[in-house]
């Protein structure tokens, strides 16, 4: 069986725009020898609150964002639009995990790199953190989903069914079990593996290739 990776994130998490760069690479490198899921833990499920506490004795939103500024500015393949947090005050990343959640669904068999949701996720952070767009409004989400070439109404259905909130919540609560402390976070070889926050490639790499030096599912990582 393929060594599986999953990648748990929080689509209003910059530290997981960040780091989309290094999943993608991870497919391109890795992706006919290991299975990668990706999963969504709740950072920001009362966004304004958390960002406004978090910011408010500290220069406030225009703080934030030009903390956010600085911090693309070391990592040239991201930018972060003016607006961001500014402007744009997304309330929630629930609804947005919820979206993402019926278009998983609707993924077919198709590679990591090629899946419908990989696509859509990845757009999803460029739409806030690059266009400032606010990707927790339905409006703004049906939009990028018309965007990927996407039809709504079958996402619609998904929502409309439940299947997704019980897909989104049981992601929810295998970030619970496995102790998830935030986002981004990879997890490997059932949860004995747990790289958190901004980690380099060539340690995710390097994690991955003790995959494959694992005699077993029951023996300890090295890592």
């Amino acid at each position: 069986m393929r060594p599986t990776v999953t990648y748990f994130s929080d689509v209003l998490c910059i530290w997981a725009y960040i780091s989309q760069i290094r999943l993608d690479q991870l497919a391109a490198e890795y992706g006919e020898r290991i299975n990668i899921e990706e999963k969504f833990c709740s950072v920001f499920p009362d966004a304004r609150t958390k960002t406004y506490t978090s910011w408010k004795d500290n220069g406030g939103y225009e703080a934030m964002n030009n903390a956010f500024q600085r911090t693309a500015k070391k990592f040239p393949h991201i930018s972060v639009h003016e607006d961001v947090w500014t402007k744009v005050q997304p309330r929630t990343s629930s609804s947005a995990h919820l979206f993402l959640k019926a278009i998983q669904l609707l993924d077919g068999g198709a590679p990591f790199a090629e899946l419908t949701s990989t696509k859509a996720i990845s757009q999803f952070r460029t739409a806030f953190f690059a266009e400032a767009r606010d990707i927790a409004n339905w409006k703004v989400q049906g939009e990028i989903a018309e965007e990927l070439g996407l039809d709504v109404d079958n996402i619609k259905a998904k929502i409309h069914s439940s299947e997704a909130a019980a897909a989104l919540d049981a992601d929810l609560k295998l970030a619970e079990k496995l102790g998830i402390k935030g986002s981004p976070t990879f997890v490997m070889n059932e949860g004995r593996q747990m790289l958190f926050g901004n980690v380099g490639y060539k340690l995710i790499e390097a994690n991955v290739e003790e995959l494959f030096r694992a005699p077993n599912a029951d023996a300890a990582s090295w890592c």
